[in-house]
């Protein structure tokens, strides 16, 4: 059986787009793209952990112990302490403190972001306009001087 597949030739003919998907997924900025977004998600998984172990804690303690992430309001329900009982109860509630730790998180994504690329952008600074090419030397000028005065009497 073995040496019947051996002499059978295949003659399986990829997809005419698969040609087309390669050269999509090869080029530069596809895989630029997919390494930002990778990436971008561990750099989140790291600024959420300052917003919400170090950064919320100091604000927390400025404040008086405020604790952002428990403050809502009772639309409809019982009265509860924290915010997982109001939960746990079913009530509607405005969560102001969940919105403000989100409005942290942007912001400290979006200065830690501005700094990094600044830091980048003075690391990589644009290389310098080409200078000009020299003019010609001296020799090089007398010497075009004696061509164009021979082609005048030629």
């Amino acid at each position: 059986m073995s040496d019947l597949l051996k002499k059978a030739p295949l003659n399986i003919k990829p997809p005419g787009w698969l040609d087309d998907f390669k050269a999509f997924i090869m080029r530069g900025n596809v895989v630029d793209l997919a390494v930002g977004v990778i990436i971008g998600a561990a750099f989140t998984g790291i600024v959420t952990s300052l917003v919400k172990d170090i950064i919320t804690p100091v604000i927390g303690l400025i404040t008086g112990g405020v604790d952002f992430s428990n403050h809502f309001i009772i639309l409809k329900g019982t009265a509860a302490a924290t915010l997982a009982e109001a939960q746990k109860a079913g009530d509607v509630t405005i969560n102001y403190g969940v919105f403000l730790n989100a409005v942290f998180n942007f912001l400290i994504i979006a200065a830690a972001i501005f700094w990094i690329v600044r830091m980048i952008e003075k690391l990589y600074k644009a290389p310098a306009a080409p200078a000009a090419p020299p003019g010609p030397t001296p020799t090089e000028a007398l010497l075009g001087e004696i061509r164009d005065l021979l082609k005048t009497k030629g």
